[in-house]
């Protein structure tokens, strides 16, 4: 893991801290990031929190509604080929 300068930063009356331009460039942190806040052993983690929920397929199998007869695996792959996939 690569070691970067350490910065120090306040906490405001209100509990806010505004964390330095260079660390949030380099995460790529924009304004309105959502951030997931651990207390840790070791101090505070912050991370980027994800967008989605991380699902399995078992948890979204048949989720979408489908017209007509089931297409074959022929079917499926004669149309993958002619969208060049």
């Amino acid at each position: 893991m690569a070691t970067f300068a350490k910065l120090a930063i306040s906490v405001s009356t209100e509990g806010s801290v505004e964390l330095p331009v260079s660390i949030r460039r380099r995460r790529g942190w924009i304004a309105g990031t959502q951030l997931i806040v651990e207390d840790t052993a070791d101090g505070v983690l912050l991370k980027a929190a994800t967008l989605f929920v991380r699902t399995s397929p078992k948890d979204v199998f048949g989720s979408l509604k489908v017209r007509g007869k089931p297409k074959t695996l022929k079917q499926m792959k004669v149309g993958t080929k002619a969208r060049g996939s």
